[in-house]
């Protein structure tokens, strides 16, 4: 054991991608390792109740392994599964769900739908790219951050960003390069929208009047909207062009128009998030006599389809530039019968109008942190179904045994969705109902 090279059996795969094997009862997290292979590996950080390590040799390959297509995999943490297949992707993430289901909520759902799949290349559109000027390595870094450390990986192309973004990379690089600040630029944020595509670049200093020209012509020279933000999130600004079109998206299903900030969260995957839309209307079934609510409702990406067949409904949202926005989208799309209000719904104890109301049907869609504080708020609101969409199955399995062991709702449904392939984010849509009175 105090070799600095060991050979393992994989016996499974952990919840960040990572094979797991087990040396003389401890517990090894081996990178770019899979279930069933014989590696042979290099040891890494040792603690008292397990040790990391990263593969040297496949010396037994696993059938379900694939030949990554991108150069800096291994080193880029933006994705952690290419050597998986695609299929077996899908069924570790639902592995993943099913497990934290299982020996959190001590549940299983009724149901477990086909996964929610689409495009597995180019469909980020929303992204935060490190910048690190790095003189020993060339000068500008441009990059997703490497695989568990600070370190920038410098990209040419990313395979999983928007093509046209992807495609930046190179001219972003020369760009910082020529900056008289390119030590002070920490991030550019990417927002892809339908019509437009905007980079919003941190700056830790005043640009000069040279640095804006650059930009300027940046902006000019690609098609692309630029802003700064020399701050927090509200000192964001356009500066080329200086009254830039908003960004916004289409749900073409449902003759929705969502328009969108840059800096505004949005669902990274737009084939995705129609099919998640359409998932979602299914379950909550509207009807023209429905009340229905919409918590962590943001820009209205679900509330405004729901709408268009729901009798009445009410989004609550905490951000109030979110809620601006969303009323916004609901008068630009001529609808009429939703109520879009701002709450904090991460406080213990709710007194807001909104919880006065009756509704019959609630949807979810909350941060990573889950939704414990408004399931308690359920109580006293009393809704028939709750239609529950997840980014991270150990709060899911936290709130869904709540729901069902302490509110009395049925585990009818779970579907396991792949928002952002080739990585270890599990998402997921549930449906809960209120058991039958006996």
């Amino acid at each position: 054991m105090n070799s600095q090279f060991q050979r393992a059996e994989i016996e499974s795969l952990s919840h960040d991608g990572r094979g797991v094997a087990r040396i003389d009862g401890k517990v090894f997290f081996v990178d770019l390792a899979l279930p069933g292979e014989l590696v042979h590996f290099q040891r890494g950080r040792k603690r008292r109740s397990y040790e990391t390590g990263k593969v040297v040799e496949v010396l037994r390959p696993s059938p379900d392994r694939v030949e990554p297509p991108c150069e800096y995999f291994g080193v880029c943490g933006g994705c952690a599964l290419q050597h998986l297949s695609a299929t077996k992707q899908i069924l570790a993430k639902a592995a993943q769900l099913n497990d934290c289901l299982a020996r959190v909520a001590k549940v299983q759902a009724d149901d477990y739908a086909e996964p929610i799949t689409g495009p597995a290349w180019g469909y980020r559109r929303k992204a935060r790219l490190g910048v690190r000027f790095v003189p020993k390595k060339g000068g500008v870094l441009v990059g997703f951050r490497e695989r568990r450390k600070s370190y920038i990986t410098p990209l040419r192309r990313c395979m999983v960003l928007d093509a046209y973004i992807s495609g930046l990379l190179p001219a972003m690089q020369i760009l910082l390069q020529g900056m008289s600040c390119c030590d002070q630029i920490p991030q550019i944020e990417v927002a892809v929208g339908d019509n437009a595509t905007s980079l919003v670049f941190r700056h830790l200093v005043d640009l000069t009047a040279s640095d804006l020209d650059a930009l300027r012509a940046f902006a000019e020279t690609r098609g692309v909207q630029v802003f700064l933000q020399p701050g927090g999130l509200d000192s964001v600004r356009a500066h080329h062009p200086q009254a830039p079109a908003m960004l916004h998206y289409c749900l073409q299903q449902h003759n929705i128009t969502i328009a969108f900030e840059p800096t505004d969260f949005i669902q990274v995957n737009a084939d995705i998030n129609q099919k998640l839309v359409n998932a979602a209307i299914e379950y909550l079934d509207p009807g023209p006599e429905d009340s229905i609510l919409d918590l962590f409702c943001g820009l209205g990406n679900f509330t405004l389809p729901v709408a268009r067949r729901a009798g009445k409904v009410w989004g609550v949202e905490g951000d109030a530039g979110l809620v601006q926005r969303a009323k916004y989208n609901a008068e630009r799309n001529q609808i009429d019968n939703v109520e879009f209000v701002q709450s904090d719904l991460y406080v213990d104890d709710f007194d807001a109008a909104w919880t006065e109301r009756a509704y019959d049907k609630v949807l979810l869609d909350p941060p990573r942190t889950g939704a414990i504080n408004v399931i308690k708020a359920l109580r006293r609101l009393n809704p028939q179904r709750v239609v529950y969409i997840s980014c991270n199955p150990a709060t899911l399995a936290r709130d869904t045994e709540l729901l069902v062991r302490k509110m009395g709702f049925r585990f009818k449904l779970a579907r396991v969705v792949d928002m952002f392939p080739h990585t270890t984010h599990v998402e997921a849509i549930s449906v809960f109902e209120r058991k039958a009175q006996k």
